[in-house]
């Protein structure tokens, strides 16, 4: 994730990073305008068509489709970020309940069984990032022992529940206690829900192929209205419009899936290190 400072709106002017999408829009940028000196050598140079063209008359078709095509985009970036927000929160709550389940299990259990939690809590939260990337990163432990072909956060938040389980049998954590310290180790499972609910629930295909096929229409078919009255200008000014209306959808894919290792991606390296950290801290 990218961390700036939004007062200093100027300086992102001028500034490239990774997440810029005129890197990668670039040479299409450079083809399209390309495209439209040619459209409109043909058009006003090669067959010389009056300005009285039916073809000038297109322009009011694009005006009108303009106007819906930007309330499309909006709603297409508006909730690519309520899915990225709506991560956000389901990692703060991992946070805030691996902080409260180590601070009810650090004054019930003993220093060895605490090293149990200090070590599984932070675990649970490094498995659920690394479930939500496909990838998997062994780690040593005595603890627990993990199959790599399951599902590894449910195996790492049933060795947990499993344990306070036990605890309870021999008489440690009471019934009353139990039932307070379940509120947090189930939640976990259902955190796990949340995020997989957003990677694996993409928007609909037709609506997503819907929109990139009207963007290339839409922007394919400017040159043969606006060729006849801005001449050669409308080569850059079509790419402009088209780094627009493309840099929209982009950052919408970007960011409808915030678990990964993009730019604009959620810090979840961040957000574990936090846990374990403030884990630490707590049963010190």
């Amino acid at each position: 994730m990218v961390y700036y400072n939004p007062k200093e709106w100027f300086s992102f002017i001028f500034r490239l990073n990774r997440a810029d999408t005129l890197r990668e829009l670039f040479p299409l940028i450079v083809a399209v305008g390309a495209y439209a000196g040619v459209v409109t050598y043909l058009l006003i140079d090669y067959w010389q068509l009056p300005d009285t063209h039916i073809l000038k008359k297109v322009i009011y078709i694009h005006q009108t489709i303009g106007f819906v095509f930007s309330l499309l985009l909006a709603f297409r970036i508006n909730s690519a970020y309520d899915r990225w927000w709506e991560g956000r929160k389901i990692w703060g709550s991992l946070t805030n309940n691996s902080r409260n389940l180590a601070m009810k299990l650090k004054h019930l259990v003993n220093e060895s069984d605490a090293a149990f939690f200090n070590y599984m809590i932070p675990l649970y939260a490094r498995s659920l990032r690394n479930h939500l990337r496909d990838i998997y990163v062994p780690e040593q432990s005595a603890f627990i022992n993990i199959d790599k072909d399951k599902h590894v956060p449910n195996q790492v938040a049933s060795s947990i529940i499993q344990k306070v389980y036990q605890l309870n049998k021999n008489g440690i954590i009471n019934p009353e206690q139990l039932f307070s310290i379940t509120t947090e180790i189930t939640s976990f499972t259902d955190i796990c829900g949340g995020c997989e609910r957003i990677k694996k629930t993409p928007i609909p295909y037709s609506y997503n192929v819907f929109i990139k096929k009207f963007i290339f229409t839409y922007i394919m078919t400017l040159p043969f209205t606006w060729s006849f009255d801005l001449k050669y200008f409308i080569i850059p000014i079509i790419g402009f419009v088209l780094f627009v209306f493309a840099s929209i959808e982009l950052l919408a894919e970007e960011i409808e899936d915030p678990f990964g290792h993009d730019a604009n991606d959620l810090p979840l390296d961040n957000i574990c290190e936090n846990i374990q950290k403030h884990v630490a801290e707590i049963f010190a």
